[in-house]
């Protein structure tokens, strides 16, 4: 077998290579073979959380790997795209240095700008952007991906509106909004006959109104519940930790006694 020389092979061109040779018709790997644009799509996901996950809680050699598998996603994608005559890597590299030179001209340009000048340029590219993309279609809202996550693309779209002026000038509105929803979801769950689709859609616009609260603060929702998981699990564990070590079955606790435990843990800061 023929391995690529290190030293006179840059590293980039390598793993173009390997994919070449994964992708060879007659010797390449048959489950590389099989694939298209739309299977290894779930992978690609996985990949960008698995990315994610290695910056929260691991170190540099994890997040380097999770890095370059998600590197290979965009190799496969570029392969997929140059045997069918559509694009190859060079040309996604060539467009996104281009738009970005594009997006930034404060940087790239001889001119200076000031804050609210390169936020205007930037806001009035990706709208010349989402136009050329949208065909025909004239929304603020076109082109949002409908698989992002859901706390994500709320946020998409309320800051598409905002944009507009579709926002409101301070926190109280939404703050006022929120209220306005818990009352509206207490509402129907007072009903006697509850209404288990109308009640479903309060709770979904008591989200979107806290993520608006996020989106306000110029917080990140997706980010903020992920530290909340995080947090929620590192105290539990601790509950779990706590009763394993008397030897008390957590199912034969009441949850008065199991609250007192978790807030002797939350007062201590020692969770997980």
């Amino acid at each position: 077998m023929t391995i690529i020389n290190d030293q006179n092979y840059p590293n980039l061109d390598k793993l173009l290579w390997v994919m070449d040779k994964l992708r060879d018709p007659e010797t390449g790997c048959p489950w590389d073979l099989k694939q298209s644009f739309k299977t290894i799509v779930p992978f690609t996901l996985e990949e960008a959380y698995e990315v994610a996950d290695a910056i929260e809680t691991s170190g540099p050699q994890e997040i380097r790997e999770e890095l370059g598998d998600l590197l290979f996603q965009v190799v496969f994608y570029a392969r997929l795209g140059k045997e069918q005559a559509l694009f190859d890597f060079e040309d996604i590299a060539a467009t996104m240095a281009e738009k970005l030179i594009r997006r930034h001209p404060h940087v790239f340009a001889d001119k200076e700008f000031t804050e609210a000048e390169v936020k205007a340029n930037w806001e009035a590219e990706k709208a010349r952007e989402r136009a050329q993309k949208s065909k025909g279609q004239t929304s603020v809202l076109d082109n949002i991906p409908v698989a992002l996550p859901a706390l994500t693309r709320a946020a998409k779209i309320q800051k598409r509106c905002a944009n507009v002026g579709f926002d409101w000038p301070d926190t109280e509105g939404v703050f006022a909004k929120i209220q306005e929803e818990i009352l509206e979801v207490q509402q129907e769950l007072n009903q006697t006959d509850i209404n288990q689709q109308a009640l479903e859609e309060e709770i979904g616009d008591l989200l979107f109104a806290t993520v608006n609260l996020a989106r306000k603060l110029k917080k990140d929702p997706e980010s903020l519940l992920r530290a909340a998981n995080n947090k929620f699990e590192g105290r539990f564990r601790a509950v779990e930790q706590h009763f394993a070590e008397s030897s008390t079955p957590m199912e034969q606790t009441s949850l008065e006694q199991m609250e007192a435990v978790w807030q002797k843990i939350k007062r201590s800061g020692k969770e997980g």
